[in-house]
């Protein structure tokens, strides 16, 4: 197959200029606050019409079946979904931009699922958590990130893209989007999440990826913890 026919054939490749907020024309979706800004690019970054696949160890084989949600840590209500009542659980739209660390960002997604503050409501997270600590599928991989971000209104559980189901390459059957951080704390293959006093490194964080990871911050966004700023 040649690389055009490969282009041809990809169901995620994008043939339009992206969208504008005030284009998108659904007054029920989310406008991620990002896509209003002029330069939709984060310093060092470049639009990508493809959705490219990374990880850390490979798609992970997921039972659909046996399949949970769980969360944890400082919370009033400790709490279990299986994937069917996940799935029928408060359901947003957002609308939203994704910034790589890698240095691509793909512009103009949709995505569909559970929003992160109607998870918190229903755990009653407790007044001392601060952090979040999301749980992957992928060989125990964890990633962290400040509560503030997680309780956006443009973040979400998302198990759809651009209408249709993630595939397990991108993340599904559920992952956690974050659109205002970086996308590596956006964790593919989610089953669960802790909620903490105390900041607590994931898999890249102990490898020395920011802390934090606001793509807008600073000269080139941050990428790396020598950077400053965790």
């Amino acid at each position: 197959m040649s690389f055009l026919s490969g282009l041809i054939n990809d169901p995620y490749y994008q043939r339009n200029n992206p969208r504008k907020p005030e284009d998108v024309g659904d007054e029920e979706v989310i406008i991620s606050p990002d896509t209003h800004r002029e330069n939709r690019l984060p310093p060092g970054q470049s639009r990508t019409k493809k959705w490219p696949v990374l990880d850390a160890h490979g798609t992970p084989e997921i039972d659909l079946e046996t399949w949970s949600f769980k969360v944890g840590g400082l919370v009033e209500n400790e709490l279990s979904w299986s994937l069917d009542e996940f799935m029928r659980l408060q359901t947003v739209k957002v609308f939203a931009d994704f910034h790589c660390v890698t240095r691509w960002s793909r512009l103009d997604n949709v995505w569909s699922g559970v929003p992160t503050r109607e998870i918190a409501k229903l755990v009653g997270v407790k007044s001392e958590a601060s952090f979040v600590v999301a749980e992957a599928h992928d060989q125990g991989w964890t990633t962290n990130l400040p509560l503030e971000y997680f309780m956006e209104e443009d973040s979400l559980f998302a198990w759809a893209h651009d209408g249709r189901p993630i595939p397990p390459a991108h993340g599904g059957p559920v992952r956690l989007i974050v659109p205002q951080l970086y996308a590596w704390k956006s964790a593919k293959w989610i089953k669960g999440i802790r909620f903490h006093a105390e900041d607590e490194a994931g898999f890249w964080e102990k490898g020395g990826y920011h802390m934090r990871g606001v793509p807008w911050n600073g000269a080139d966004g941050e990428r790396f913890r020598w950077q400053g700023g965790e």
